[in-house]
């Protein structure tokens, strides 16, 4: 398999090759063996290793084992505990939920801070046939059953090429040591009721199943693809971007037989889930609606307009101290001094700390903003700034301004204002970091 793998990484990830990697590793057999394929590899690479507190002394001797472990191979480590069933009660949330939600808040924590440039996960091509079949038991569009991406732009899981035979087989003639989970045996969980139930019986049926459903995916992904270019070209002329909404022509779109399986193309990323009220929409009386947690759908004469909801009142300010080194609400920044200025990418600036006036504050924009675009002379209204650039409707109602004694020092993510930049008399160099 070491060969195998280390054909598919040249193959399909040769970036990885020289970055920073974080391994999220929980002790398990698929986890472990994705550490010593890495170590072997000689792969660039951390693992982080979440503690969650739901198993009493079990999962406190995962991360003895995992500690153990990896402090053999010389790897550097990062451990963090969670109390997710607290939170999960506080939030009124499943501990599925708030589990995965920590941890990726956690990974990309870590990211941001040491600089790592990926996250690898160890799912493997089984976890992904249990992902197609949850979501084709629930109901799902052609994306919900593609199966696990091999890559979600910092997240890249290079086992799902592999089978849990292909796996343990590996750990095995390897001799790999791992904790297996208890919970992983409870019929509690629709994943594993299909993993132990379902999924023997159809590799009964078919002994080539995992072979079949690789087919399967590649077919149902390529078809994907066909979708998303018909419905971008469609796109182009049915949808028109106004300053404040989004305006679907309903007659320009009725004259297309599959009009439903456009609009859900264009309308599930703002997260509708009740179709049936989407599509009745259409021949609704004027001023119907239909919401989503994010978005509202408007029924307006012969067309659908489509707004953002303001969650986020556009008063509502965050502050920022001078000595802090980290903002995790309404959005994630770290802020540190350092030396030097370093590659400046988008999510990234720095910013002459002199220049500004403490507590900085974080707030959403508003008609009539402007700022000095970093490497310009004169000021730019912000709404000629978001028409030059192209924002779409849900693009500005993203957006937060850090501003200094409300002066814009940075449009978050895009572009920094000139006034603050670091200049040759800079003594104090501030960088600030945006994590998605």
């Amino acid at each position: 398999m070491f060969q195998q793998f280390q054909n598919h990484i040249d193959t399909n990830f040769p970036f990885l090759k020289g970055k920073k990697l974080l391994l999220a590793t929980s002790g398990g057999i698929d986890s472990m063996v994705l550490v010593n394929l890495c170590y072997q590899l000689k792969l660039d690479f951390a693992v982080a290793h979440c503690n969650f507190q739901l198993r009493g002394e079990e999962s406190h001797e995962d991360e003895t084992f995992v500690k153990n472990q990896i402090e053999k191979l010389q790897v550097p480590i990062f451990i963090q505990r969670f109390d997710t069933k607290a939170f999960a009660e506080q939030n009124k949330l499943s501990i599925q939920v708030v589990a995965r939600n920590l941890r990726y808040e956690w990974f990309y924590t870590l990211l941001a801070n040491h600089n790592f440039d990926y996250i690898l996960t160890a799912h493997h091509l089984d976890d992904s046939l249990e992902t197609f079949l949850i979501n084709f038991t629930r109901g799902s569009g052609i994306e919900g059953l593609t199966g696990i991406p091999e890559q979600n732009v910092k997240i890249v899981r290079p086992l799902l090429a592999f089978s849990r035979n292909d796996i343990e087989a590996f750990a095995q003639e390897n001799q790999i040591t791992w904790r297996e989970d208890s919970s992983n045996a409870s019929h509690k969980y629709l994943r594993n009721k299909l993993r132990h139930d379902v999924i023997p019986i159809l590799k009964e049926l078919n002994p080539s199943l995992l072979s079949s459903f690789e087919n399967t995916i590649t077919h149902l992904k390529q078809t994907q693809s066909l979708a998303q270019d018909a419905a971008n070209n469609l796109y182009q002329k049915v949808v028109s971007e106004e300053e404040n909404h989004t305006v679907i022509d309903l007659p320009k779109l009725l004259k297309y037989r599959n009009y439903k399986a456009y609009l859900f193309e264009w309308l599930q990323p703002f997260g509708f889930a009740d179709w049936t009220s989407v599509y009745d929409l259409i021949e609704a009386q004027s001023g119907k609606q239909v919401l989503s947690v994010t978005h509202i759908l408007l029924k307006n004469r012969d067309s659908l307009l489509l707004f953002p909801k303001q969650n986020t009142k556009s008063d509502e300010v965050f502050w920022i101290q001078k000595e802090q080194s980290e903002v995790k609400i309404p959005l994630k920044l770290s802020i540190c001094n350092v030396s030097d200025i370093s590659v400046q990418p988008t999510n990234v600036i720095f910013v002459d700390e002199d220049k500004l006036q403490f507590p900085l504050t974080l707030r959403r924009w508003q008609e009539g903003d402007i700022f000095q675009p970093f490497g310009m002379t004169g000021t730019k209204k912000l709404s000629k700034y978001f028409k030059d650039e192209k924002f779409s409707l849900l693009d500005k109602a993203n957006i937060w301004l850090l501003c200094s004694d409300d002066k814009i020092v940075w449009i978050v993510g895009k572009r920094q204002d000139e006034r603050f930049k670091v200049t040759a008399n800079t003594t104090k160099i501030l960088k600030i970091n945006y994590t998605n």
